[in-house]
């Protein structure tokens, strides 16, 4: 994936998070650097900021998917009025304004990987339980579950590995950009929470010494 941006802590820490959740990721910081960029690779998925020093990244984004250009582009930006939202998701496919949570960036980034890899975002099922990671709804019994970012990417995971159980360390790391203490019980509220959300009968299952799974 490529990341444009020009402000460079905020370009080193998106790229280090990004990396950190297993993306492979190009940087860029204006929109010439990014033409290039496009020009010679393939991505599954653009985050642009959109005020950059050689313009607003819309209209190069504009430009583009009027010459056929079909990739996922996500925006990120400090603009938060409704009508940039509009203009935003007009051209792009997500729009995340900030400040944001690396979490959050790190789940809609996924979504559109996967959207640009495969052309249509999965949704993830275990019998009533139903993720869509394009929509990023959760749902079960086809009631609307209302998630947190955390909560999201914890179901996503567990989901994921399809009856095998997901290892505490990898659960942390993938819902928390920060270094989270091996004594820290945040994960066990977390699990909590979405015990509760998930309701009767119970799915999301303890398995000892090593972590949690979905049966």
């Amino acid at each position: 994936m490529l990341v444009t941006e020009d402000d460079e802590n905020l370009r080193v820490a998106v790229e280090a998070s990004l990396r950190g959740a297993g993306f492979a990721v190009d940087v860029a910081v204006d929109l010439p650097d990014a033409d290039e960029a496009l020009s010679v690779n393939a991505y599954d998925s653009v985050v642009f900021d959109r005020m950059l020093p050689s313009g607003d990244s819309l209209r190069y984004v504009e430009t583009r998917r009027n010459a056929g250009w079909q990739v996922p582009v996500l925006f990120l930006t400090a603009r938060d009025t409704v009508p940039d939202r509009i203009a935003g998701l007009r051209w792009g496919d997500d729009y995340l304004v900030k400040p944001f949570a690396v979490v959050e960036l790190i789940a809609r980034v996924r979504s559109l990987c996967r959207r640009g890899g495969s052309g249509q975002a999965p949704v993830l099922r275990l019998r009533d339980v139903e993720l869509d990671t394009g929509r990023h709804e959760a749902r079960r019994g086809g009631t609307l579950l209302i998630l947190t970012a955390k909560e999201f990417v914890v179901l996503e995971r567990l989901l994921a590995a399809d009856g095998t159980p997901v290892h505490r360390a990898e659960l942390i790391a993938a819902a928390w950009d920060e270094l989270v203490p091996p004594a820290s019980n945040v994960l066990d509220v977390l699990i909590a929470q979405l015990r509760r959300k998930l309701g009767q009968p119970p799915v999301l299952h303890t398995v000892r010494g090593v972590g949690y799974v979905l049966r």
